[in-house]
C-alpha cells in the first residue's frame, strides 16, 4: 500500500514545462477552469488514461457534443473508453475540485 501511494505522489510532482493534450484543453476552454485545475486534471489523466484516450477526451473540451455521442455509441470500443473516461473524471473531481 506505501509502494503504490509514494507512486502516485510521485506523478503528481508539477513540471511547468510539460503541458499534455488535456491541460491544453482545458487552458483553451471557455469554462473558466484555472491553470491550476486544468495541470491538476493532466495529472490525473496521465495516471489514469494513455496518450490516445487523453487525446480523444481532450476533443471532449471544445466539442462537448463528442462526448454525448461518445457516451451514447454503440460500438464497444467506444463504450470501453467511456468508461475509463468516466473513472478518469470521477478521480479527477476528487483531487483537482479545490485548486
Amino acid at each position: 500500500m506505501k509502494t503504490i501511494l509514494m507512486i502516485s505522489t510521485a506523478v503528481f510532482i508539477a513540471n511547468p514545462l510539460y503541458a499534455g493534450s488535456i491541460e491544453h484543453a482545458c487552458n483553451k476552454s471557455p469554462r473558466n477552469a484555472t491553470r491550476t485545475t486544468c495541470s491538476c486534471i493532466q495529472k490525473v489523466a496521465d495516471v489514469k488514461l494513455s496518450n490516445g484516450d487523453q487525446k480523444q477526451a481532450a476533443k471532449f473540451f471544445s466539442d462537448p457534443q463528442l462526448a454525448q455521442d461518445t457516451r451514447q455509441s454503440d460500438n464497444p470500443s467506444k463504450e470501453r473508453f467511456w468508461l475509463r473516461y468516466k473513472a478518469f473524471g470521477q478521480l479527477a473531481a476528487q483531487h483537482c475540485s479545490a485548486s
